[in-house]
């Protein structure tokens, strides 16, 4: 995607493949910077501070994790310490564990000396097929908008369609595209006439902050809603679809993504609003089924609830107390959503229900 003309992945190699480089989303969208990381250490403290979030980017940031972690102990006590601190970082996103074990198996049978540079050659094949898999969810979400256009009554079809999302599932939580972003992207630059409502997401305001930043920088017409404000909407006729990301997906459908996404879909079924989620086949947790009962959910500081992060007059960023001393506060980072709710799962090899079966026939060879 890009910055002020300039093509950016979220994360990268340098040094000739010896650090990895990254956007800090921590200071976003107020200053655009990037990160060296340098050791395996910085990459567990860049995904517990979520320098770098969202499941798939969390999954490639641990893969050169890895890596950067064989390049300094190639033995299998190394390997085994780096995974474990690496895989104890974001409980909920399975993407992680899915790369982490991916380079772990690929190296397992090599000789020590070969490690390293086998854990950089899968890590990057784990990144670039990330992109792969984003830009395919977002022309298979493509074809789902076009059909929302033309489905249209005619007094209608010059109208913009208007399309809800909650939190940030766009370029910056991937390696590029986004997963529910990269089908707004590809109507966008097709020439579709669409709006989007930007969840503001509370408490970490990852829509207000980032979700408003990507889609400012490619030109979509957005607009930054307040969490509670998309029931309303949706009842006054004013969305058309909703399409959020996925941190886990059950192989029964079940959905977990960032905490209200069940709240959104409980409006969206109420008011007959079609409800998708985009993802990709690394986010499937093919060993759970109920995701209500068997997905743990991270509980994060009550710091990211009782305070909030802004830009202040003199162009600082800065945190704020919103709540009085001594009130405590209560941060599950992430709901899920039964696979009830949900019309549709997008995904890179297509569209299906949200099932058990749905998912098994595009994924036979799993």
């Amino acid at each position: 995607m890009n910055i002020d003309g300039k093509a950016w992945r979220t994360i990268w190699l340098e040094e000739g493949g010896r650090t990895v480089g990254v956007i800090d989303q921590t200071q976003l969208p107020h200053k655009f910077s990037t990160r060296k990381l340098k050791n395996c250490h910085d990459v567990a403290i860049a995904i517990e501070t979520m320098v770098v979030r969202g499941a798939p980017l969390i999954g490639v940031s641990g893969a050169y994790g890895l890596m950067l972690a064989l390049q300094e102990d190639p033995s299998n006590a190394g390997l085994a310490a780096a995974f474990k601190q690496l895989n104890a970082t974001r409980p909920t996103a399975v993407n992680l564990q899915w790369a982490l074990k991916r380079i772990a198996n690929t190296v397992k049978p090599l000789a020590e000396a070969e490690r390293a540079d086998a854990a950089r050659a899968e890590a990057n094949r784990i990144a670039n097929e990330d992109v792969g898999m984003c830009e395919s969810i977002g022309n298979h979400g493509l074809d789902i908008i076009r059909g929302l256009t033309a489905a249209r009554p005619a007094h209608r079809q010059q109208e913009p369609i208007r399309i809800l999302t909650h939190c940030n599932a766009g370029w910056l939580a991937t390696v590029d595209w986004g997963t529910a972003l990269s089908p707004i992207y590809k109507a966008h630059r097709a020439g579709i006439n669409l709006h989007v409502w930007v969840d503001e997401t509370r408490p970490r305001n990852q829509g207000a902050s980032l979700t408003a930043f990507e889609l400012a920088r490619e030109g979509v017409p957005h607009t930054v809603i307040v969490d509670n404000a998309g029931g309303h909407l949706m009842q006054h006729g004013q969305v058309d679809a909703v399409i959020v990301g996925s941190d886990r997906t059950t192989g029964c459908g079940d959905v977990c993504n960032k905490i209200g996404t069940y709240l959104k879909a409980l409006a969206a079924h109420d008011n007959n609003v079609p409800f998708y989620v985009a993802l990709p086949i690394s986010t499937i947790d093919w060993s759970l089924c109920d995701g209500v009962a068997d997905i743990p959910i991270e509980a994060r500081s009550s710091m990211e609830v009782t305070h909030i992060q802004g830009r202040d007059a003199n162009n600082d960023i800065t945190h704020v107390q919103l709540c009085p001393d001594g009130s405590e506060g209560f941060n599950p980072a992430f709901d899920v959503t039964p696979a009830r709710l949900i019309t549709a799962l997008i995904t890179e090899r297509g569209v299906t229900e949200a099932s058990q079966a749905g998912l098994k026939k595009l994924y036979s060879n799993i």
